[in-house]
């Protein structure tokens, strides 16, 4: 068997990109033949043997649109490897994937991995509508990161007889080695820890909001850069949060497992069904912290966080609601080593890797046979 990953683009920037290349790792270290076919910032293709079993395809793009990266050397890198695969696995929304595999003239099985809808590039979606509703007739399964997000999808309504899902996994990254210095540096404050891009969707404004109504014990520390960055901290400002809310900017990888270790309990804020899932939800989860999300309508966030188990969930822009959710996790000891108890419990149930492998791994064996 030998499966192609197809879809988005590399490096990895985004939870899509991540997941296609961690099933391609994960696939490959079990001895599966999996390679990956993405386009590439640029224009130079390239082939990386990444082990006996996988190999990166890096395909050349003449410019990005509306989130898309133009890449007519994909279409001429599939169609040449067309017989090559017993099963694609693309991953959506990914319009440039989808055009690739339309004309490649491929004729194996295709796996459609329904990361979220086409929301905010309304016109790219009307361009692309035609490719998208014949991507959903030529996939033998369908598969949702949560059950709740592909049941609720009005583009997935009358599909739904070959539907499944199964659950993104990340690795158990373990304690940070040696001394925790954010533990130091905020020696004394829970602290509540949240990490994304600094975008509309994120809904950071309300979590800022949310800490006018919590003590001097707290403190908020929310990691990621980009557009909004300005606009929040001039709200910091305004409110006279400066040392209650810091945004930490950019966290290196080899950072990251401190603050999940020294955060109270991570918060997702985030406003729009843009958020299908919170990968660092189930991070939050393998470290033993509690999450707070919120119940956005139609997406899979408020699954993946299991209300009054792994965490709270609270309804979207509603900073009192967050505060409120915040304060009754982290104010009795026995509460909340309970709901720390439940986090990890849900992970180690959901969201391991070795689970979304052998996940993928059995959807395989089924549309093969």
């Amino acid at each position: 068997m030998k499966i192609l990953q197809l879809g988005k683009f590399y490096p990895i920037g985004g939870g899509v990109e991540k997941v296609m290349y961690d099933l391609m790792l994960g696939l490959s270290s079990r001895g599966v033949d999996c390679d990956m076919m993405c386009a590439v910032r640029g224009s130079e293709s390239y082939v990386k043997q990444l082990n006996d079993h996988a190999q990166l395809i890096g395909c050349a793009s003449l410019t990005q649109a509306a989130a898309t990266m133009l890449s007519p050397n994909m279409v001429q890198a599939l169609y040449k490897a067309r017989k090559d695969y017993d099963i694609i696995h693309i991953h959506h929304p990914d319009p440039m994937a989808c055009v690739a595999l339309y004309f490649s003239g491929y004729k194996g099985k295709v796996v459609l991995h329904w990361h979220s809808d086409i929301l905010k590039q309304k016109h790219l979606l009307k361009l692309y509508q035609p490719f998208q509703k014949w991507l959903l007739q030529r996939a033998d399964i369908i598969v949702g990161t949560t059950p709740t997000y592909v049941r609720e999808s009005k583009y997935l309504a009358d599909v739904q007889h070959k539907i499944t899902s199964f659950p993104i996994g990340v690795v158990d990254a373990g304690l940070p080695d040696g001394e925790n210095h954010i533990k130091t540096r905020y020696q004394g404050k829970k602290i509540i820890f949240s990490l994304g891009r600094l975008v509309e969707y994120k809904g950071y404004e309300y979590l800022i909001d949310a800490a006018q109504y919590l003590s001097d014990d707290y403190i908020v520390l929310i990691g990621g850069t980009g557009p909004l960055r300005k606009k929040l901290q001039a709200q910091i400002e305004s409110l006279g949060l400066n040392d209650k809310v810091q945004l930490l900017g950019f966290i290196k990888d080899e950072e990251l497992p401190m603050y999940y270790d020294a955060c109270s309990l991570f918060v997702l804020s985030s406003v729009l069904k843009t958020e299908a899932f919170g990968i660092v939800q189930i991070e939050a989860m393998s470290y033993s912290r509690p999450v707070i999300a919120t119940t956005i309508p139609g997406s899979g966030t408020h699954w993946v966080n299991a209300h009054k188990e792994s965490g709270l969930n609270v309804e979207p822009r509603n900073a009192q609601e967050l505060a409120q959710a915040v304060i009754e996790i982290t104010e009795d000891k026995q509460t909340y080593e309970a709901y720390c108890k439940g986090a990890r419990q849900r992970y180690e149930q959901l969201f391991t890797f070795d689970k979304m492998i052998d996940n993928c791994l059995e959807i395989y064996k089924n549309v093969v046979k």
